[in-house]
């Protein structure tokens, strides 16, 4: 069961950790290359804001983006932007969703997201944390996938585990931490492989952000996701 109150709260907290880490950058260090690559840091801070502004148009019954060409455009024009102004856009961008996440609504409704893309509108706050909690990471800060709340670090590797389900490049896989375990990849009865490490270094290759190389395989050799 999906609580959105509680996720709009945890996403708030995320935007608050990210916005104590950024009032300490300058311009030369906001313009410098994120983990993103082709990215600086300030794309990744573009992003985030019209990322938010993105999910309040599917929470209010409008298209996630005009265009993927505009959606580009948008974090082009912003990056360049100083500090300051990158500061006052995700702040001001991040209380924007959170008044359309606080409307009366019906949070079981069915919601399209970008590329035909759909899911139920109560999961929209759990992705806007993982926008902000993730990309906190990719600004290369101080902030890493070990910094993460636990309950965020478990639900996003349920999360993407389920998305690479079924996938019939991927073998069936087992993935644990030791305490947890998630299945992904082909349909199969038993499981070709197990993929166990720690639950930072799980999430942060299934989630694109760590190579793999700290876990243990077992049945066969690491599993190569697709991009997300």
């Amino acid at each position: 069961m999906i609580d959105h109150v509680h996720d709009l709260a945890c996403v708030q907290d995320a935007t608050e950790r990210l916005l104590t880490a950024v009032a300490k950058l300058d311009n030369a260090s906001t313009a410098e290359p994120s983990r993103l690559p082709g990215w600086t840091r300030g794309h990744v801070l573009a992003h985030i804001a019209r990322n938010a502004d993105a999910l309040v148009n599917v929470l209010e019954g409008r298209p996630m983006y005009v265009s993927a060409e505009t959606r580009d455009a948008d974090i082009e024009r912003d990056a360049p932007r100083p500090p300051a102004a990158q500061l006052a856009d995700v702040r001001e961008s991040a209380a924007r969703f959170q008044r359309a996440g606080a409307v009366p609504a019906d949070w079981a409704r069915t919601v399209e997201l970008r590329n035909g893309v759909t899911d139920s509108a109560a999961r929209l706050p759990f992705r806007r944390w993982a926008e902000v909690d993730l990309h906190h990471v990719d600004l290369g800060i101080g902030y890493e996938l070990e910094d993460l709340p636990a309950e965020f670090t478990e639900r996003e590797t349920g999360f993407l585990a389920d998305r690479f389900a079924g996938h019939p490049e991927i073998p069936a896989t087992r993935i644990t931490d030791g305490t947890r375990a998630w299945r992904t990849g082909r349909e199969a009865d038993v499981a070709e492989v197990t993929v166990s490490g720690a639950p930072a270094d799980l999430l942060g290759w299934l989630a694109g952000r760590r190579d793999g190389s700290a876990l243990e395989v077992t049945g066969g050799t690491l599993p190569k996701l697709p991009p997300l």
